[in-house]
């Protein structure tokens, strides 16, 4: 069987299951972006072996380009790593569709000049004009990494973003179409530059996308300060959707101001019987990336050492 029927035949076992009744959240279950546990992929791997992790996400090889831009001989050589180390990609982020869409008028405006704005509205037209190219090679990507999730975002966020749901279902759910004769799901991401940046956003937009092929990928602290993640975030979510879930450093470190009470999510995710994967995402960009990785990571553990 190639890797490709083996993706279709484990796409189409996992649309068929529901979440449990209950399940266990262990350490078989955690993953974690390379591109922000090492500064290079040979750090990432170790950091992986250091906690004894089976799961990595992939978005960026550590201070280069964006994995689905390169060629396929460049991934499949990282592909060919990771399997070697006995590691798993669980799902690959890309940075689809997070920009203005031609007709849409960002709610915060950039100080630019008419000539800077020209050049970035050509330029952003230029991409919406290739998307599809682009998704499609988000997809063979993943295919080639041996997963089945890649990462989408709703575009860059408008003053009353409800008014563009439409068309940002419409826009998804021609997507929708590749991505389910491909086998690969497409998780969209709540960001809070972006359309859809809550839990309710994701549960309003979702009732919209009825394809199978489209689920979400829930980081509750990109809602952070337009909502509480739990109990009330969590509540609103459409769970049989969601996919995969990602932890912000600044959500999970111990002595951080901006904390989340992942205890409370891992047990409620627990208890409903949650069957995919939680990656940590770092995101700390001011020199203590790695120290901040170490210090998440040890912390999740500890929450999931607990449950």
């Amino acid at each position: 069987m190639t890797r490709r029927e083996l993706l279709a035949a484990a796409g189409a076992l996992c649309a068929s299951t529901t979440w449990a009744a209950k399940t266990k959240l262990d350490k078989s279950r955690i993953s974690a972006i390379t591109d922000e546990i090492g500064l290079s992929t040979e750090e990432a791997i170790a950091f992986a072996h250091h906690y004894g992790l089976t799961n990595v996400e992939i978005r960026n090889i550590p201070g280069k380009k964006e994995y689905f831009t390169l060629t396929e001989a460049e991934i499949k050589a990282d592909a060919d790593l990771f399997a070697k180390e006995g590691l798993k990609v669980s799902f690959v982020n890309t940075s689809l569709l997070k920009f203005t869409w031609p007709g849409m008028e960002p709610a915060r405006r950039r100080q630019e000049t008419p000539e800077a704005r020209e050049r970035r509205l050509a330029a952003e037209k230029a991409r919406f004009e290739r998307r599809a190219d682009d998704a499609m090679k988000a997809l063979r990507c993943a295919q080639i990494m041996g997963c089945d999730k890649v990462r989408v975002f709703a575009g860059t966020r408008v003053e009353d973003p409800k008014s563009v749901f439409q068309q940002v279902a419409d826009e998804l759910g021609e997507l929708s179409k590749v991505a389910e004769r491909e086998k690969v799901y497409l998780l969209l991401e709540n960001e809070g530059s972006q359309n859809v940046a809550t839990s309710q956003e994701l549960a309003d937009i979702m009732k919209m996308i009825p394809s199978k092929w489209v689920g979400y990928n829930w980081d509750p602290h990109n809602a952070y300060g337009r909502e509480t993640s739990y109990p009330d975030g969590y509540a609103a979510l459409p769970k049989e959707r969601m996919l995969n879930l990602q932890v912000k450093g600044k959500g999970v470190m111990p002595d951080s101001k901006e904390k989340e009470d992942w205890k409370a999510i891992m047990t409620a995710l627990g208890n409903d019987g949650y069957p995919g994967k939680i990656g940590l995402e770092t995101h700390l960009f001011d020199g203590t990336l790695i120290t901040a990785a170490h210090k998440s990571m040890d912390e999740i553990l500890r929450i999931v050492s607990e449950l």
